[in-house]
């Protein structure tokens, strides 16, 4: 048994992702790109409400659904070292 490249169940080792959604989910998260200044006027120089309303803009500006930009953001600021 191996695990769903994107959400990590257990499958069968002949498949790669556990249905058709989670593949859709792992190469649209690869395609996003957030650059390292806009993480960090998200994390040094905004509030909450800022950061809420920047990634919104952001989602609708290059078309990203926002549940996977916001993951994105938190595995790069968590690479970066802005969260823990």
């Amino acid at each position: 048994m191996i695990e769903c490249s994107y959400c990590k169940k257990k499958i069968a080792s002949s498949k790669v992702f556990c249905s058709k959604s989670c593949k859709e989910n792992y190469f649209q998260l690869i395609s996003i790109q957030v650059p390292k200044l806009f993480l960090k006027r998200l994390f040094i120089f905004c509030t909450k409400e800022e950061r809420e309303q920047l990634v919104m803009e952001f989602s609708q500006r290059h078309k990203y659904r926002l549940d996977l930009l916001r993951t994105k953001i938190e595995d790069e600021a968590a690479k970066i070292g802005y969260i823990d």
